[in-house]
């Protein structure tokens, strides 16, 4: 039976990897907030002056003021923007009333951990299955999968700890960059203009310098007057000088120069190069990770139960080779499935050992415990005097070449 130290569950360990699930809805809900304050602001300045000249339009009727000015369409002015705030923060709001139902559904998920002290409690396996579910949908979104990632997330009842529309809307951007079109992540960039600019993040400018590579392409005396006009408003801006230098050299290269870095600045794979940028750049902005979050639990797994013996050249098992049941391995890395893809994870860092009692070791430098490895000869039938390797019982060697193992 396991210790208590092996089984004890701690619920801080489970959040480093679950804090995603609190970060996006909240950053989401600020940018809600902000949003809706620059609308409210804008109201502010904007509906007075409408209702002033309203009131001078009245007066002007009166014969008071300028007889050019229309009360009535002044009036419609102000009612038409406030209907359109109205409009703006009724969407704001119900969207904020979402998120902030997504956040009281997963804060009840997390907190199910605080009634459980084990890992093997039952209900501890249910919410590891419900965790896994989450994972596969967070790996089909970034994958691109989003409709196989809604079938799944309604199937198994989860939509409300995913965020689908949010990985929606971000792919929508990053493949329309795949296809050449800049504008949906211009627009993005416009909504969240003030915090690239604190986080001094240059995707706003390399898309304004493809919009300035796409008019100088062509090669017409108007559309190169026009990418002037464009790189002394968006490009020279930028803090490194060197940035705007190198657009300016692109007029005086063609398309189909081998000069670099004009090359590459002409090149189609700029568009991917685009795509990846903005990608890294909203999971900065939101605080989520660059890599699945079923990779990131995949390598810590691995990385945990990895050890040398899992890569040695006599372990047979990782190698595909057929072995009876008798000695089949129990070690995940061991196993044909997960072996190759363990080799790039670093060997777990063991403080502690945990071996079989009165350890022996075989000439081939195998180590077992004696009372198991004797239970397992006896199963395998071997001949008195004698006794096989577990891993590899084609190997048999003499009882007197057995030596006892003495740990440090």
């Amino acid at each position: 039976m396991a210790d208590f130290a092996s089984t004890h569950l701690n619920p801080d360990e489970h959040l480093l990897l679950d804090q995603p699930l609190l970060r996006l809805p909240l950053e989401l809900n600020r940018k809600n907030l902000r949003t809706a304050q620059r609308e409210i602001d804008s109201g502010q300045k904007k509906v007075p002056t409408l209702i002033k000249n309203a009131v001078n339009a009245a007066l002007a009727e009166n014969g008071q003021q300028d007889p050019s000015a229309k009360p009535q369409a002044e009036l419609d002015a102000t009612l038409t923007r406030l209907k359109n705030l109205k409009r703006k923060l009724t969407h704001l709001d119900a969207s904020s009333s979402t998120r902030c139902e997504q956040l009281d559904a997963r804060l009840q998920h997390l907190d199910q951990l605080h009634s459980m002290d084990s890992l093997a409690d039952v209900k501890y396996e249910v919410w590891s299955r419900v965790r896994l579910d989450c994972l596969l949908i967070d790996y089909l979104l970034r994958a691109g999968y989003v409709e196989s990632a809604k079938q799944l997330a309604i199937e198994k009842n989860v939509e409300s700890l995913v965020d689908i529309e949010a990985f929606e809307a971000v792919g929508k951007i990053e493949n329309a960059l795949r296809r050449g079109s800049l504008s949906e992540a211009l627009a993005w960039c416009e909504d969240n203009k003030s915090h690239l600019r604190k986080m001094g993040n240059s995707l706003e400018f390399e898309l304004r310098l493809q919009q300035y590579i796409e008019a100088v392409r062509t090669g017409r005396k108007e559309k190169l007057i026009e990418a002037t006009l464009h790189a002394r408003k968006h490009l020279a801006p930028h803090h490194d000088t060197d940035f705007a230098i190198r657009a300016a050299g692109l007029l005086a290269f063609s398309p189909d120069t081998a000069a670099e870095p004009y090359a590459t600045l002409y090149s189609p794979s700029r568009y991917p190069y685009l795509a990846n940028l903005f990608l890294t750049t909203h999971h900065a902005l939101f605080s989520l990770p660059t890599r699945p979050l079923l990779d990131i639990a995949l390598t810590a797994g691995l990385s945990a139960l990895k050890t040398p013996t899992c890569h040695s050249a006599f372990n047979t098992s990782s190698s595909g080779a057929a072995v009876g049941a008798a000695t089949a391995t129990v070690c995940p890395i061991c196993s044909t499935e997960l072996n190759e893809l363990a080799k790039g994870v670093p060997y777990a860092h063991h403080s502690k050992s945990h071996v079989d009692s009165e350890p022996v070791v075989l000439p081939n430098g195998r180590i077992y415990g004696r009372e198991r490895l004797e239970n397992i000869n006896e199963k395998l039938g071997t001949e008195p005097g004698h006794v096989r390797d577990p891993g590899e019982v084609g190997l048999k060697f003499r009882e007197q070449d057995i030596k006892k193992v003495f740990i440090l």
